[in-house]
């Protein structure tokens, strides 16, 4: 089986388990989700969409945010963790969206990154979700599965990313990606994966060594 063929597998299995691939964070519009997705950096999902509500009340947009005061972010964000570097690119990139953009987030990754604290993990999700263009998020997750299923090797994520690239359906790419966070916390988990129960059992490459 090539490494494609068991992709496609693996895409379908988990479009069957989860219907519905839906983005682990909170947010009503681009600018919330690529600060929500600053935000998750060293922080669980769960965290952030706690944190969020109260962050987005008090700036709403990122035309509030722009003229906002780094330590008050800074508060509001604090259980987040790493909250004076975080506070500090999203006043910064919030700012230059506002005079650079005219209030446009991009819509490709290569822009995306040239933003205060934006990885190509945090740009490949917004062009993802918000332009629906292919794209692979490659967080611990995706990572972890897509090494044991063999899809990919190695921890650098951008690796990661080129070798997903290669073999997902494009098309697919990106809700794939959601599914994998999903799938994750049910079943391939860093510590305790229920390799005996797993619905991708026939197709994973470390089947042997669980």
């Amino acid at each position: 089986m090539t490494k494609k063929q068991r992709a496609v597998l693996a895409v379908e299995r988990l479009k069957q388990l989860y219907p519905e691939a839906i983005c682990s964070l909170n947010y009503s519009s681009a600018w919330q989700l690529l600060v929500a997705t600053r935000l998750s950096a060293q922080c669980t999902d769960a965290r952030v969409n706690l944190v969020t509500p109260a962050l987005f009340e008090r700036y709403p947009t990122m035309y509030e945010m722009a003229k906002a005061d780094v330590d008050e972010v800074g508060k509001l964000i604090y259980s987040c963790g790493f909250y004076k570097t975080k506070s500090k690119d999203l006043v910064e990139l919030s700012r230059l969206l506002v005079e650079h953009y005219a209030g446009i987030i991009p819509d490709t990754v290569e822009e995306l990154t040239k933003l205060p604290g934006v990885g190509r993990k945090t740009a490949n999700l917004v062009v993802g979700d918000v332009y629906g263009k292919p794209a692979v998020v490659t967080d611990t997750h995706c990572i972890r599965i897509t090494n044991r299923l063999g899809l990919a090797e190695g921890e650098v994520p951008v690796k990661v990313e080129q070798q997903l690239r290669a073999v997902l359906p494009p098309e697919e790419s990106n809700d794939f990606c959601h599914r994998l966070v999903l799938f994750g916390r049910d079943v391939c988990s860093a510590r305790s994966p229920k390799c005996a129960t797993c619905p991708l059992q026939d197709i994973c490459k470390n089947k042997a060594k669980k």
